[in-house]
């Protein structure tokens, strides 16, 4: 029979978290992760290239997708970014930054969506000029509520809105969040 105590002699308190990297991990990945809501409340995961200006990311998405559909019907959309597996020492540590955010259409009228286009084309190439000048792809913008960040096993971190890291989290055993800008 297995115990359910997988070490007990780990003290939680002596893991030292590693630094956020926060900048290093978006600008090594070409993609977003997207969760979104269906109609009926289930959830929908996708993924597409993004681009980023400031502290916001855009995604120019087909209206045949369905994460299209839920990000103008629904607005509520949790984005993640997320190391490579090749290059992860152990998965179960993952580099990853999980966002929540509020998806808000961009006009081809607004000055966002030119800097965004530009962003895309720099970062994915000549096929962003193609689906720009396709009738069924639209822009989102996310703005960024709130987030988290994992960089190891003991090393996970609440973000604010400006990706800054606002705290360290501890285990979900009753230890406290100790607060990193003291």
């Amino acid at each position: 029979m297995r115990s359910s105590t997988i070490n007990p002699d780990f003290d939680q308190h002596k893991v030292k978290p590693k630094a956020p990297k926060i900048e290093e991990l978006v600008n090594s990945v070409k993609s977003v992760m997207l969760a979104t809501i269906n109609e009926d409340g289930t959830p929908l995961v996708s993924t597409a290239p993004y681009s980023r200006v400031g502290n916001e990311f855009q995604v120019l998405v087909s209206f045949m997708a369905k994460h299209t559909k839920n990000l103008r019907d629904r607005k509520t959309v949790s984005i993640m970014f997320v190391e490579d597996e090749s290059t992860s020492k152990q998965l179960y540590a993952r580099h990853r930054l999980t966002i929540d955010s509020e998806a808000v259409l961009v006009e081809k009228t607004n000055p966002l969506y030119d800097k965004a286009i530009q962003d895309l084309r720099t970062r994915h190439g000549k096929v962003v000029e193609v689906l720009d000048n396709l009738e069924d792809f639209i822009m989102f913008n996310f703005k960024v509520i709130k987030g988290s960040y994992v960089n190891g096993f003991g090393s996970a971190y609440f973000v604010d809105e400006n990706l800054e890291v606002m705290e360290h989290r501890r285990g979900a055993h009753g230890q406290h969040n100790i607060d990193v800008k003291k």
